[in-house]
């Protein structure tokens, strides 16, 4: 396949399943029936010119196939009965009604990420239906076998199954719940791809990639929205930085020792337009305030010229709108770098019984021991740190940092 078809095809997928999910009441069918339209597509548009409108022609294809397995397999006689007037009448040079198509592609968004479901199999039937990414491929990205990965994803299809989500279109205050629900689990999908656990791989860039396509489609989706814009230019600020994340033997790279000539600057202006136009829209949610602190540290031509005052106050009023223990840590973390080091190691006090688990509680409070001198408290708190399901590349830093403390207390001693 070429890559143009490639690209088309992956282009259209999400408004092209969630529309079929709407016809036939049935994701499975629906996933059938477009990849029966797109091996189709290969052989005409090849052959013929490419239609004028590549999205209509699809739909109508993956129709009349859709169609096709319901009689076959004589069931849904009731969709078929229902639907088929309206499906074999409509033409594929007919654009689409761009009200319906939002509606349909936050339906089918708002199908993968069913209540019923956890958010790692929330986001792994993103990738399946929504993205269209192989079994092999997720497997790949979760770190486990495609058999598992195929067990996993249809056991997540029988309980959204289960518990259907209405077709109908929904109501102002159900969209804005759905749209909530959808974003956050893109952004899970993101951080699921940016920062793995107990792995040798450290960023899994195609996870990444896909939940900035889907951040993309709900900017195109909502334009209205400024979360939705302020999502998407968080994801391109920290996605601008992957190639100075790691050196070349896969070790990871702090954020104020990175190369920042190799950070990605057209993502970076496209993340700015995207929050400009948060700003313009005017709301200020948590994702408009990560991308406005994430903005910070991209326009800091070097580390020792960031603008610490500004991100603290950011993360004072993230913490307002979302008063948890890890956006509280992030916040001590910032006044740090205000404040000093004994400062933030007196504040972090009152976390420790809500993140003993959190490795990067112990990370930082290690830092912040060394910075006062502790080295031998700071080695105790990373060799926690060691035991919480760092990856490989976070291991070996830690590791680093541990042997750095024992040097340091030897030569004291010494």
């Amino acid at each position: 396949m070429s890559e143009w078809l490639e690209a088309t095809f992956s282009t259209h997928r999400p408004r092209a399943i969630a529309a079929l999910t709407r016809y036939f009441r049935d994701v499975e069918i629906a996933e059938d029936a477009f990849s029966e339209a797109c091996v189709k597509a290969v052989a005409d548009w090849q052959a013929n010119a490419v239609p004028r409108d590549p999205l209509g022609w699809l739909l109508h294809v993956a129709r009349n196939s859709g169609l096709d397995t319901v009689r076959k397999a004589q069931r849904r006689r009731d969709i078929l009965t229902a639907q088929y007037a309206d499906m074999s009448d409509v033409s594929h040079d007919e654009p689409a009604d761009p009200h319906e198509v939002r509606d349909d592609v936050l339906r089918l968004l708002f199908i993968c990420c069913h209540p019923a479901l956890d958010r790692q199999d929330q986001i792994a039937l993103a990738l399946r239906i929504v993205a269209g990414l192989s079994v092999e491929e997720i497997a790949r990205g979760f770190l486990v076998k495609a058999r598992t990965m195929e067990q996993r994803l249809t056991r997540a299809k029988k309980k959204v199954s289960a518990n259907p989500v209405t077709f109908e279109t929904p109501s102002p205050s159900e969209r804005a719940e759905r749209l909530g629900e959808v974003s956050l689990m893109i952004y899970l999908m993101f951080n699921e791809g940016w920062s793995t656990s107990n792995s040798d791989t450290q960023i899994r860039l195609r996870v990444c990639e896909e939940a900035i396509r889907l951040a993309r489609l709900l900017v195109d989706l909502f334009p209205g929205m400024g979360e939705q814009a302020a999502l998407l230019s968080l994801f391109l600020f920290q996605h601008a930085r992957r190639k100075a994340r790691q050196d070349e033997h896969g070790g990871l790279v702090a954020l104020d020792d990175q190369d920042r000539t190799l950070w990605d600057r057209p993502a970076m202006s496209e993340g700015f337009a995207m929050l400009q136009k948060s700003d313009r829209i005017g709301h200020a949610g948590p994702y408009r305030i990560q991308a406005a602190i994430a903005a910070e540290h991209a326009r800091a031509p070097a580390a020792d010229q960031t603008d610490w005052q500004t991100i603290e106050a950011h993360y004072a009023a993230l913490f307002v709108l979302q008063p948890t223990p890890v956006v509280r840590l992030n916040h001590i973390a910032a006044l740090a770098k205000t404040r000093g080091a004994a400062f933030a190691l007196a504040e972090m006090d009152e976390l420790t019984e809500d993140l003993i688990s959190y490795r990067w509680f112990h990370t930082m409070r290690g830092g912040l021991l060394e910075e006062t001198g502790d080295a031998a408290s700071a080695g105790a708190a990373y060799r926690t740190a060691l035991t919480l399901g760092p990856t490989e590349p976070e291991r070996a830093i830690i590791m680093g940092k541990i042997a750095a403390c024992k040097k340091k207390r030897q030569h004291l001693s010494g």
